[in-house]
Formats: C-alpha cells, sequence, structure tokens
C-alpha cells in the first residue's frame, strides 16, 4: 500500500501543544526586561491620546493575596486594551508606605517606646523590603508598568507634595482644629478614619438607668399638672455603661409624645409608644397619668445617678423608638450626635466632660472609677447605680459594635482634640460636602450603583479627622500660638520651607527641626505640632503629589485621572479620601470614571479564612497552572459583584484556556509555508467561506473593542471562547481541513485558506493579548510574516475586511449553512453512536429541502459535502422524502443518511466511486490524482 502522507500539507508548528506557562512564563518576563518593553511602549505611544489609569496604593506591609492579584490584573488588562486601542496609557504602580500597621510591626518586633526617629528609620526600611517582595509578585503577574521607578508615599517628593497638598486646603479655609468625638482605638493610641472601622459581634452590659427630675413644679406645668408628690425617674436604656460617669444632659425628641406613669412609690417617664414594653422589662405595673409632647419638657433638669450634677433635657431629632425608652443619655465626650447637640445648646469644649483618657483608663480624678479601664469599670458602675436606687434593669446583650480593623478590638468615640477638613460652611458659599456631591454627578461609575453608594457616605459623614498621634506619618507641619491656639500668620510660607527641607531628607526633617530655624526670635511664642495626617490623607492626595508631582503624567484636559479602580471597600476609603482632596484643591473629583469590583469568595459563597482551608494565593496558582489561566479567571468573572474562585474553579479556567490555545496553534500549523507578503490573496479572490471567516472576524472584533471599552471582560472571553469553539472549531476549522490538505500547497483554494486563517490569526493575538499577556505574545514569535518584537506593541488588527452587502454568499446564508450543518451532524452522531457508521465520511446523506433552503443550498453545488463532511451530499425536493426520512427541527428539511458502499480514498479518506479506477493510483480518487499530477481541483466555495 501506498503511502501518501508526504502527499499531503499536513499542519506543522512548533508552537507546543503543552503551555509549560509556570515554566515558560518567567523567560517571558525576562525577555520583556531584555526588550525594555514597557519603555518601548512608552516612545511608541508619544504623541498618542493619553489615558491614565492612577493606580490606588497597596499597603506595604505582607505578602500580596488573591484580592490584590484581582485589582492588579483588572488594571492591567484596561491599560493593555487601551494601548491596542491607540492610547498613551502609561501606568505607574504606587505603594502606600506610611501609618500604624507598619509602625505596629516595628513595635512589634523592635519593642515599644523607641526614639521617634528610629521607629521611622525602622519604618522605612521595613516598608521598602515590603515593597521589593509585592513587586515580585505583581510582575509574576504579567503586570506591565513602570516598577523601575513606582510611587512610594514615602518618598521624599511625595512627603513634600502632601504637605503642599495640605497648604493648599488650609489656604481654601478647610482646615480646622476642634474637640470632637473621633473612632478611637486603645490600642493604636490614636483616632481611627472611618474605612479603618469594621463591626463584629460584642457582649454588652445593657442598663435601664433612672434620672430623678430636681424640680417637679417644672414637671408638673409640663404635663399640664396642678402638682406631682412623689419622685420622678426619666429612665434610659444604654449599652455603654461606662459613659454614666461623663453624662450631662437628656435627649428627648421634640414631636414624641412622652408619659409619666405611677408604679407606686415613684412616677417613671417614658416614651408613651414604649410604655407596656418597658414595664414589662422591669417587672412593674403602672398607670399613665399624663402625657405631653418632649418640646414641653425642653431644659428641665434631672440629677445624676450618683455625681452632684444635674443633666438637662435636650430636644434631638435622632432619638428614635426602636429600642430603649425612647430617652437617650447623653455623653458628649463620647457619642456624635450627643456632642453635636450639646455644643447646640452652648455648651463649650471647656464645658463638656471626657475623663476616659487614650489608653481606655478613666484619669485619676474621676470620683469613684478613677484608675480603672472602663470595659472593666462596668460592672463597678452597675454596683454603684443599684446601690443608688437607679438602676431599673440588668442584663447581657450581644450586639455588633464597632472594632479595630488591626487589633479586632472595640473602639469608643472619644472627644480629643483633632485637625478636621471641615465639610460644611457656616455662610453661603458651596461647602466641601456641596462641591463632593456634584462631582459625584458628573463622574461615571462602573458598576452603576456605586454612585448611590459613594452620594450616600458623602452627604452623611462628618468633618474629616486627618490628624493621628503616632511617629510613622507625614507631619502637620504648623506652629500654634501658645496663648491664642492661632495658626502663625505665616503659615503657608512655614509649610512651604518645610516642604522644601522634607523634599531633600524626608519628615525627618520636620521632627528634627528647632522651631528657632523657621521662627527666629517669635519660637517661644508658637508650639510645634506633633501630629502627623491620616494615611488616608496619603493616598488621597496622590492625584496631587503624584500625578503632578514626582511622575507627572501629561493630561490633555485638566487634573483629572481617567480611571480610578478598587474594590468596593474603596468607596469609604480611597475613592472617598480623593474625592474630598481633589475637591478641596481643584474644585473637582480626581477621575471622570471609578470602577469597583468585590471581594473574592470561594465557591459556595464564604469568606476566604485560612481556618475553612479555601484560601487561594495568587503565588500557588502561578507556581501550578501558570498567571495566565489567572488571569482568564479574572477576565471571566462578573467583577461587579462578589468573585468566586476554587481550584475547581480553576482548573475550569485551565480547561477553557487550552480550548483557546488548541485553537491558535491549529491556525499556526496550518500556516506552515505561508509567507503574507508572497502568498496572501486579495479579499476578493478568496474563496466564499474564507470571506465569511474573515468577515465573521471582524463582526467579533468590533463587539470585543466594544467590551473592553465598556471594561466587560467576561463578555470578551466569552465571545473569543465562543468563537474558537463554535465558529472555528466547530465550523469553518472542521471543513477546511480537507482543502487545506489536500489541494496542491500552492493553488487558489490553499493559499485563500491560509489568507483567512492568517488574517484570524492576526486578529486573534491581539484580542487575547491584554487578558492571556504571556500565551498571546508567545503566539506573536511564531506567526508568519514581519511584525514588531512584541504584540504588546501592536495596535487593533486593521486587515480584517467585511463581505459587501450584495454578496450572494453572504451572513445569512453562512448562518443558514451552519444550521444545516448542525442538523445534520446530530443525525450522524446518533448514527456512529449506533455503530451504523464509524466517522462522517463514511456517510452519504441525502438531505430533502424545501423550494427556498434547496435553492439556498444549491449555490454550493458539489461543494456541500465538504461544508458537511460527508462523501456525498444531495439535495431533492422535500415533497419526494420517503416514508424513512429523519424529521428535523428545522423546517424545511429532512434527512436521510446511509453508510457508503464506496472505497475509502487512502488519500484524502472520503468514499468515492471513482477509487480503484486508475491503475497507477488503485487507492485514491480521480480528485486526488488530479490534485497531484494534474492542474489541481477547482474549489470556488468552501
Amino acid at each position: 500500500m501506498t503511502d501518501y502522507k508526504d502527499s499531503l500539507n499536513l499542519p506543522q508548528t512548533d508552537f507546543p501543544m503543552k503551555a509549560g506557562l509556570p515554566q515558560r512564563e518567567p523567560q517571558m518576563l525576562e525577555r520583556w526586561e531584555n526588550l525594555n518593553l514597557y519603555q518601548k511602549i512608552r516612545e511608541q505611544a508619544k504623541g498618542r491620546q493619553k489615558f491614565i489609569l492612577h493606580d490606588g496604593p497597596p499597603y506595604a506591609n505582607g505578602s500580596i493575596h488573591i484580592g490584590h492579584a484581582v485589582n492588579k490584573i483588572l488594571k492591567d488588562i484596561i491599560v493593555r486594551s487601551k494601548t491596542l486601542a491607540g492610547f498613551d496609557a502609561p501606568y505607574v504602580p504606587g505603594w502606600d508606605c506610611h501609618g500604624l500597621p507598619i509602625e505596629h510591626k516595628v513595635e512589634v518586633e523592635h519593642g515599644k517606646h523607641l526614639p521617634g526617629e528610629q521607629v521611622r528609620t525602622l519604618c522605612r526600611d521595613y516598608a521598602k523590603e515590603q515593597i521589593e517582595g509585592q513587586k515580585a509578585d505583581f510582575i509574576r503577574l504579567g503586570v506591565q508598568g513602570q516598577w523601575d521607578n513606582p510611587y512610594q508615599t514615602m518618598n521624599f517628593a511625595n512627603e513634600a507634595g502632601e504637605i503642599r497638598a495640605l497648604a493648599k486646603m488650609i489656604a481654601a479655609g478647610y482646615l480646622v482644629k476642634d474637640l470632637k468625638p473621633v473612632n478611637w482605638c486603645f490600642d493604636c493610641g490614636s483616632a481611627l478614619a472611618e474605612a479603618e472601622v469594621e463591626y463584629a459581634d460584642k457582649p454588652s452590659d445593657a442598663i435601664d438607668v433612672g434620672f430623678t427630675a430636681v424640680d417637679n413644679a417644672k414637671l408638673a406645668a409640663a404635663f399640664g399638672l396642678s402638682s406631682i408628690n412623689k419622685p420622678v425617674q426619666a429612665v434610659i436604656w444604654t449599652t455603654t455603661p461606662w459613659t454614666i460617669p461623663a453624662n450631662q444632659a437628656l435627649n428627648l425628641h421634640p414631636e414624641y409624645d412622652y408619659a409619666l406613669v405611677d408604679i407606686g412609690e415613684r412616677f417613671l417617664l417614658l416614651a408613651e409608644e414604649l410604655v407596656s414594653e418597658c414595664l414589662a422589662r422591669y417587672g412593674l405595673s403602672g398607670q399613665k397619668i399624663a402625657q405631653c409632647q418632649g418640646v414641653a419638657l425642653e431644659l428641665i433638669e434631672f440629677a445624676h445617678p450618683f455625681y452632684p450634677r444635674t443633666a438637662p433635657v435636650y430636644l434631638a431629632d435622632y432619638v428614635a423608638l426602636d429600642a430603649g425608652t425612647g430617652i437617650v443619655h447623653s455623653a458628649p465626650a463620647y457619642g456624635e450626635d450627643d456632642f453635636r447637640t450639646a455644643k447646640a445648646y452652648g455648651l463649650s469644649s471647656d464645658d463638656i466632660i471626657s475623663p476616659v483618657q487614650g489608653n481606655g483608663v478613666y484619669a485619676d480624678s474621676l470620683p469613684l472609677f478613677g484608675g480603672q479601664f472602663i470595659w472593666k469599670a462596668g460592672s463597678a458602675i452597675i454596683d454603684k447605680l443599684r446601690e443608688s436606687g437607679a438602676l431599673l434593669k440588668h442584663e447581657r446583650i450581644t450586639h455588633s459594635y464597632m472594632h479595630c480593623w488591626r487589633h479586632k478590638t472595640p473602639l469608643i468615640y472619644r472627644a480629643t482634640a483633632q485637625w478636621f477638613i471641615r465639610m460644611d460652611n457656616e455662610d453661603s458659599t458651596p461647602s466641601l460636602r456641596e462641591k463632593a456631591l456634584a462631582a459625584i454627578e458628573q463622574t461615571d461609575f462602573v458598576p452603576a450603583w456605586g454612585k448611590a453608594r459613594l452620594h450616600g457616605m458623602i452627604a452623611s459623614r462628618p468633618d474629616w479627622c486627618i490628624s493621628r498621634q503616632r511617629n510613622w506619618g507625614v507631619p502637620i507641619p504648623l506652629f500654634l500660638h501658645k496663648e491664642s491656639g492661632e495658626l502663625h500668620p505665616h503659615t503657608l510660607e512655614l509649610m512651604e520651607q518645610v516642604a522644601e527641607r522634607v523634599e531633600q531628607s524626608g519628615i525627618e526633617a520636620w521632627f528634627a527641626l528647632d522651631a528657632q530655624e523657621l521662627l527666629g526670635s517669635e519660637a517661644g511664642q508658637y508650639e510645634k505640632i506633633s501630629d502627623t495626617l491620616d494615611v488616608w490623607f496619603d493616598s488621597g492626595t496622590t492625584h496631587y503629589h503624584v500625578l503632578r508631582g514626582s511622575h507627572p503624567l501629561a493630561h490633555v484636559s485638566g487634573p483629572a485621572a481617567d480611571l480610578y479602580l478598587e474594590g468596593s471597600d474603596q468607596h469609604r476609603g480611597w475613592f472617598h479620601s480623593s474625592l474630598l482632596t481633589g475637591c478641596a484643591i481643584d474644585g473637582q473629583a480626581p477621575y471622570r470614571q471609578l470602577l469597583t469590583h468585590g471581594f473574592t469568595v470561594d465557591e459556595n459563597g464564604r469568606k476566604m479564612s485560612k481556618s475553612l482551608g479555601n484560601v487561594i494565593a495568587p503565588q500557588q496558582v502561578t507556581n501550578s497552572l501558570g498567571a495566565d489561566i489567572l488571569r482568564l479567571w479574572v477576565a471571566t468573572t462578573d467583577y461587579s459583584g462578589e468573585m468566586a474562585v476554587s481550584k475547581t474553579i480553576l482548573a475550569r479556567s485551565a480547561d477553557a484556556y487550552r480550548r483557546i490555545r488548541n485553537t491558535a496553534r491549529f491556525l499556526l500549523a496550518n500556516l506552515s509555508g505561508f509567507d503574507p507578503a508572497q502568498n496572501a490573496l486579495p479579499f476578493a479572490e478568496m474563496l466564499a467561506l474564507d470571506r465569511w471567516a474573515v468577515d465573521r472576524a471582524l463582526l467579533l472584533q468590533q463587539d470585543i473593542e466594544h467590551a473592553y471599552r465598556e471594561y466587560r471582560f467576561w463578555h470578551v472571553y466569552s465571545k473569543l471562547h465562543n468563537f474558537c469553539v463554535q465558529d472555528m472549531g466547530g465550523f469553518y476549522l472542521d471543513i477546511i481541513k480537507d482543502r487545506q490538505y489536500t489541494t496542491s500547497a500552492d493553488s487558489r483554494a490553499r493559499r485563500s485558506c491560509q489568507t483567512a486563517l492568517w488574517h484570524i490569526a492576526e486578529a486573534l493575538v491581539r484580542w487575547m493579548a491584554p487578558i492571556l499577556a504571556f500565551t498571546a505574545d508567545e503566539i506573536w514569535q511564531y506567526l508568519p510574516g514581519e511584525r514588531g518584537e512584541s504584540v504588546h506593541l501592536a495596535l487593533w488588527y486593521q486587515g480584517l475586511t467585511e463581505l459587501p452587502q450584495d454578496f450572494a454568499l453572504g451572513r445569512a446564508f453562512w448562518e443558514q449553512v451552519m444550521a444545516v450543518k448542525t442538523t445534520v451532524n446530530k443525525e450522524l452522531e446518533r448514527l456512529r453512536a449506533a455503530k451504523q457508521i464509524g466517522g462522517n465520511l463514511q456517510a452519504e446523506v441525502t438531505l430533502y429541502c424545501s423550494d427556498e433552503l434547496s435553492e439556498q443550498l444549491a449555490q454550493l453545488q458539489e461543494e456541500l459535502r465538504f461544508v458537511l463532511i460527508t462523501s456525498t451530499a444531495r439535495l431533492l425536493p422535500l415533497k419526494d422524502a420517503p416514508a424513512g426520512a429523519v424529521e428535523t427541527e428545522l423546517a424545511g428539511l429532512k434527512l436521510k443518511v446511509e453508510k457508503s458502499s464506496h472505497e475509502k480514498c487512502a488519500r484524502c479518506w472520503h468514499h468515492c466511486a471513482d477509487v480503484g479506477t486508475h491503475p497507477e493510483h488503485p487507492e485514491i480518487c480521480g480528485r486526488c490524482i488530479d490534485n497531484l499530477e494534474g492542474a489541481g481541483e477547482v474549489r470556488r466555495y468552501a
């Protein structure tokens, strides 16, 4: 038997079937570095329209986790897709370097109470070490950027720029110093930002406490009674007994009805709506004898349960009836609402009682409880209330309570003198809150729900406390007059001088500064502030001290970056602080678009946890599967909600990756011997099916470009994967194998096919490049024809051509053919399963068609069999269908499939009547003989 294998144009490529990503990707990274690829992209992109994605800095502490990987991969996909689309899209990665977590790490490793200078040196060294580790992991993910010169908030230039940003906000009148309750952590020994607070269950003592009226006559008048001849107790309910020593008022709602309830030996004052509930809780019975609105009780005084002072009634709209008694015990030092109400009633900062120190211990001067830690003092306070006859009820409850996100310990509101960015103005000029809310309206949110989330947070937030009492942070470089407390009259000029020094030697320049160096003979009159800035101010001003400072990225239309992209928690974090500083400095948001992604969970929707054993470390994925698999998983997942990941899910991504890689390999293998400069056919000379395939790729590219523009990467993946599996693998590539393999190497039939494959491959490699960054560049090296050094230097492919609208075998025609082929395949699969035929080419199919369908399919003439991949394909009228013809789901079509009685051609495997009729080639068909020795068969359609 003659071996005709060498006469076939069989696929041939060195592009490996096995990806070997964990081994090959590091080699690609080395290649990119040797090429200086990022810089080449920058040079090539000069003069194009800019697209600036400003990096929200991860914190320089600890190894990266899967959430970091999601964030950086999403950013990289966007930057790469924008570069493909013809933008100059630089990417400068950054790190947040100051703040308590790093200082805490240093304290753990080196001990507390170190000199400030030593703490700052150790913190800086620690941050540098952490950055190097994280940087290596980000680069391993294929994230391309200016890694040789990232921004760091601890860079001297950035520290100086941050001081200058603060100076601009001071010049605009936003900075105030005030005594206000702030989130306070005893373990941190500092105020916390809103974004540093999380909620967790906490057991607490819930107590109902009675405050006895001082003047029954005033109380009687308020209730319209002639007199009251028993003691009256206004009852409060609280879960913070430790605040009772700081009580200074009772808050009632002005419009609620309050009842005087006779319980025998005394009266209780309660919200009328809650009387029955409260009496049941106390195990008492009583009778309502009078009621009045809260407004009638304003300023009536009640005695503190164990201190010789009184608590007047203040009216407050925030009093609610969902729990308690309808009367709120007010300790202005330890509650935002209480503080505002007290100030509105004329209490000065000096009047507010604040016995809790920064370490959570009552001041020694506090009677009865001085020197006790507040959480432990609760039982002593409750005992004292019981002793004084003021305790009506005590029980233990568990409720959601604010905790420090670092130490996981309970927080309190604590009134301290801090520096604040003022949200509201006393005059009619637009406030920072109003500017920020207006800026939100000008911002595009992806997904759209982010707008309402950020709007709600800005609308309700208090003034921003920006001061911290730590060593490792950018200083608030101010001088306050020791007597008046006023800022130095030349504060802005002094801040610039400090900024210049910090620019040269870092924040230590301020801490080491002798005030006399700047103030001269005035130094003795001024206090040098030691507070540092909230770390959210560091990152929140990067639009100023990075984009216009250490890493200026020229932009054509103002100070705003095109895009900020972070996790959904950053609505109260970086998005939030950046919006406030941007509006304070520039009067607008520092971004045009905000993209939010969700958090990672396991396949059951559970949060990642070491104790559950469901943590997926990105380092493990790159080492076992490769970064491109992780990148593909990110792209396939709708990031607008929670992002499920597990080993099983990643395995599915690996399967999808293999489909795409195998398609690319098929294209490359069938481009063997093809030189586009010599062999590519003009579009008009290509076969109809090949022209359709190129047109199909063009339509897909338009969809993919649109999906990339809208950041819908899961749509990119879906369309790319379906194209590989259905349009290519399930239809086009299957059909062209015969023509590609059996016609002569330089025939029009084969070159037409190769031309289409080349165009498709050129487009396909670009479609996948932003997502499968490593694989796309690997494919790029195997494509024929002249090209640049990397796919990442390329733009969208422009060589795809659209089918003319009047083309007979146009899009609608091939859609019809695909439907017919799918229907025929189902019957062939059934017969194969029943062992009635072996392969498809053993089948002869008769299609009984309606006149309309027959007219369509007849256009393919004898080439219909190549499309259906059967040895014979006949068209007959539907009316002639025999009784045994197979009914199909396709209207106007019945089928009859028979096993061919002809011999199989040893070369093309078709079963043909003329196999064995040629003496010199008795094992092959006439068509193959013509392709080998004659002029070659003519293909016009498929």
